[in-house]
């Protein structure tokens, strides 16, 4: 019998954390036939959140579509879901990322992503976190960006602009740009 074709949903569940909740979101998955593709989960205060990309068959997704709610009622979890596809995207053979720390302030984060945006570079994955304040030591932000550049841009560019940057911002910062070998298909002459 063929594969059939596979559907998939992005699921957020955000709730109180407590021992087993996470055991009992995958159970419930697995229960009705769909597969993780791919997850996070953090703790924010004394939430958690956890991100699920599902795959499976129509019938496994839309019967996730229907029971979870009620199952993230019985958890007293906020359930948030939306179909989605596969990875159809253009290729991005640059990969950049960086780490941050910096005395926190406001507005800190957005001057690093409005970094990658001016590069026209995709942010894949962002991690922050505030140290609260030690003795004479102000509050520290410590952020990790890794983020994809297309083809047709010069990624090198970014790494004077971030470390002038982290200047600007007192910040120590370290930035590793990796460019993968593509295999271009070319016109004939």
């Amino acid at each position: 019998m063929p594969q059939s074709q596979q559907h998939y949903l992005v699921i957020t569940a955000l709730g109180a954390d407590r021992p087993g909740i996470v055991n009992t979101i995958t159970r419930h998955v697995s229960s009705c036939g769909c597969n993780i593709e791919d997850s996070r989960l953090a703790m924010l205060g004394e939430e958690f959140t956890f991100i699920m990309l599902l795959s499976g068959s129509w019938n496994a997704i839309a019967l996730i579509e229907s029971t979870l709610p009620l199952k993230g009622a019985e958890l007293e979890l906020l359930i948030v879901m939306k179909r989605t596809h596969s990875h159809g995207r253009p290729p991005m053979p640059v990969t950049v990322w960086v780490k941050v720390e910096v005395k926190d302030s406001p507005h800190i984060i957005e001057r690093f992503t409005d970094l990658f945006d001016s590069h026209q570079m995709n942010i894949a994955e962002l991690a922050s976190k505030t140290q609260p304040a030690t003795g004479d030591n102000p509050p520290q932000l410590s952020i990790q960006i890794t983020a994809h550049s297309p083809a047709d841009t010069d990624a090198s560019i970014i790494e004077p602009a971030f470390y002038r940057l982290c200047t600007e911002l007192n910040a120590q910062g370290t930035i590793s740009v990796v460019n993968y070998p593509q295999h271009d298909e070319k016109d004939g002459e």
